[in-house]
C-alpha cells in the first residue's frame, strides 16, 4: 500500500467533488491532484533525495493537506512539528530527524530568524503562506506554478512515509518511523468506524500534525469525502463553520470538547449536520461527554483510543456503545479491525480477564520502531508486541477500561508531556535543590502540570521566577500550571529515586482510576 493511492481513488471516486475548503478557497480532488502532483515536481526541483525529511511547522491549512500529498508522491518522507514547541525544540526535531526543507506559514516565519541559527540540515525553506515573501525563502505558489506534473512515484509498502515526534520518559522526543502500509492501514479501519463516504465532510480543527486529526487525514481522502479546515481550534469559528459547510465528522480531543460544551454557545449554532464525533487523544470526563451528547442530540460519538506509535488507532468505541450509564462507556472500546490487542504482565504473559496490566497491541498498524533509537524500538516492540506504557484490564466482552499508564506522561489537554524534559528545565536554575514534575487533576484539561521543588538552603525564588526562567527553555504547554515549595526533602526509594507515586497519590485519592 502507498499513501498516494488514497488521493487516487478520490479522483476516480469523485473527480469533481468538493476536497478542500479552507478560508475563501474549494478546489476539486482533481484540482487537488494536480496542485499535488505539481508541487512534488517543485520539491523535487530542490535538490531533495529519495526518502530525505521534508518537515512543515504551519497552523492547519489546504496547503497543509497538499504536503502531505505530495512529499510521499515525490518519494520523501513527511516530518510534521508539533507547533507549539519552542525553538530550541523545533530545533531538536529537525536536527534528529535531518530535514532538509522546511515547510512554514505565516504564524512561524517570524521565527525564523531564531530558527535558522539553530538548524544543520535544512537547506530551504518553503514559506506557504499568504504574506509577503520571507527574506531567504521559497515561495510555495511558485513550485507550484513553475513546475510541470510529477508522475507519481507509487512507492511505500513498508518504506519510511514519515516521522512523527511524541514525547517519552527519558527526556528525549522519539522519532516515530510509520510506513505507507502503517498509515494506509489505519485509513482502511477508520473508514467503517467513522462510516466515511463521499458525501462526508471532516473538519479538521485539532492540529493537522497530530495523529489524533490525521487517523482521518488519509481515510477521508480514500472514502473522496471533502476535508474541511479552519487554522486553529476556537469555539466561535469552529461552531460556525460547522454551521456554514454543512460538516459531518470531526475529531476534538476532549479539552476542546469540554471548550465547545462550557462556552454555552452550542445553541446558537446549527450543527445538526455532524453525523458522527470522534474524540480521543487523552482521558475524556465522563461529565464532559454526557453534557456534549445532551448538546449535540444529532452526533453519534465514538472513541478511539491509540497512540502515534500505532499510526494510531488501537481500540474503539462505537456509538452504540455511548449509553449513558451504560456499563461500557467508560471503556476505551474494542481492538480496532485487524489489530490484536492483549493485557500483559510484566513477563509478557496475558492476564486473564479483569486483572490489570500492560495494553500491547501488535497489527499492520504498528510502527518500524523510534529513529536512531534501536535499545528504545527493542524494549518498546519486544515480543512482538507494541508496549503502549498505559495500564489497563479487558473485560469479557473484550471492551478495554484503561486505569493507569506505567510511564511518567503526562497528557494534558490531547499533548504528551514527559516530566524529565520538564525537570530538566526547573533543576537548570540555580536555586533548585530538587524538584519532582506530576500530573494531577484538572477538570478542563484532563490533567495539569504540577512542580514540588525544593529549594538550595539560603536561596530565595518565587513561582514567578521560577516559571520565567523556565519559559526560555521549554514550550508553553509544558510549563507548571501549580508549584509547590517545599523545605523537606522529597521521598526517595531505597535506590535513591524520587517516589512520584507517593507525591502524586494525594491529588488523585478521590478518584476511581489514575487518569482524569
Amino acid at each position: 500500500m502507498f499513501i498516494s493511492q488514497t488521493l487516487r481513488r478520490a479522483v476516480q471516486l469523485n473527480p469533481n467533488g468538493v476536497a478542500t475548503i479552507y478560508a475563501n478557497r474549494k478546489q476539486s480532488w482533481r484540482e487537488f491532484e494536480h496542485r499535488v502532483a505539481r508541487l512534488a515536481a517543485g520539491v523535487r526541483s530542490l535538490k531533495v533525495a529519495d526518502g530525505d525529511r521534508v518537515a512543515i511547522l504551519s497552523l492547519n491549512s489546504d496547503r497543509y493537506l497538499e504536503y502531505f500529498y505530495a512529499i510521499p508522491w515525490a518519494g520523501m518522507a513527511l516530518n510534521p512539528i508539533n507547533i507549539r514547541l519552542a525553538p530550541p525544540e523545533i530545533a531538536y526535531t529537525l536536527n534528529d530527524s535531518r530535514s532538509s526543507v522546511l515547510f512554514v506559514d505565516d504564524a512561524f516565519s517570524a521565527m525564523l530568524p531564531v530558527l535558522r541559527p539553530l538548524l544543520h540540515n535544512v537547506s530551504h525553506v518553503v514559506f506557504m503562506g499568504e504574506g509577503e515573501l520571507p527574506e531567504g525563502c521559497v515561495a510555495y505558489e511558485s513550485l507550484i506554478d513553475q513546475h510541470k506534473p510529477l508522475a507519481d512515484r507509487s512507492e511505500g509498502g513498508a518504506q519510511l512515509a514519515g516521522l512523527f515526534y511524541t514525547g517519552g520518559t527519558t527526556g528525549r522526543s522519539k522519532g516515530v518511523m510509520l510506513s505507507h502500509d502503517n498509515l494506509v492501514f489505519n485509513a482502511l479501519n477508520v473508514v467503517p468506524e467513522m462510516g466515511y463516504g463521499t458525501d462526508s465532510i471532516y473538519m479538521h480543527a485539532a492540529p493537522m500534525f497530530h495523529l489524533a486529526d490525521m487517523a482521518s487525514t488519509f481515510a477521508v481522502t480514500l472514502a473522496g469525502g471533502s476535508h474541511g479546515i479552519v487554522p486553529r481550534f476556537d469555539v466561535a469559528d469552529v461552531l460556525s463553520f460547522m454551521e456554514r459547510e454543512k460538516i459531518t465528522h470531526t475529531l476534538l480531543v476532549p479539552t476542546m470538547i469540554n471548550l465547545l460544551v462550557s462556552s454555552g454557545k452550542i445553541k446558537d449554532f446549527d450543527v445538526s449536520s455532524v453525523k458522527r464525533m470522534l474524540y480521543g487523544a487523552s482521558p475524556m470526563p465522563e461529565a464532559v461527554l454526557v453534557s456534549a451528547m445532551e448538546q449535540m442530540p444529532d452526533a453519534l460519538f465514538a472513541q478511539g483510543y491509540g497512540q502515534t506509535e500505532a499510526s494510531p488507532i488501537i481500540t474503539a468505541l462505537g456509538p452504540e456503545f455511548h449509553v449513558v450509564g451504560g456499563a461500557k462507556l467508560r471503556s476505551a472500546g474494542r481492538a480496532a479491525l485487524g489489530v490484536e490487542v492483549a493485557i500483559m504482565d510484566k513477563d509478557d504473559v496475558e492476564l486473564p480477564r479483569g486483572e490489570v496490566g500492560e495494553i500491547c497491541a501488535r497489527g499492520p498498524n504498528v510502527m518500524l520502531g523510534y529513529w536512531g533509537m534501536e535499545q528504545a524500538s527493542a524494549e518498546t516492540l519486544r515480543s512482538g508486541w507494541l508496549h503502549t506504557g498505559d495500564l489497563g484490564y479487558m473485560d469479557e466482552d473484550g471492551f478495554v477500561f484503561i486505569v493507569d499508564r506505567a510511564k511518567d506522561m503526562i497528557i494534558s489537554g490531547g499533548e504528551n508531556i514527559f516530566s524529565v524534559e520538564v525537570e530538566g528545565a526547573i533543576y537548570s536554575h540555580p536555586s533548585v535543590r530538587e524538584c519532582a514534575v506530576v500530573g494531577i487533576p484538572h477538570d478542563e484539561w484532563g490533567e495539569m502540570v504540577h512542580a514540588i521543588v525544593v529549594l538550595k538552603e539560603g536561596h530565595g525564588l518565587n513561582e514567578g521566577e521560577l516559571l520565567a526562567h523556565c519559559r526560555a527553555l521549554i514550550a508553553g504547554y509544558k510549563l507548571p500550571r501549580s508549584i509547590e515549595f517545599r523545605s523537606e526533602p522529597l521521598p526517595v526509594s531505597g535506590a535513591g529515586k524520587i517516589l512520584k507515586n507517593e507525591l502524586r497519590k494525594p491529588y488523585w485519592e478521590n478518584k476511581d482510576r489514575g487518569v482524569n
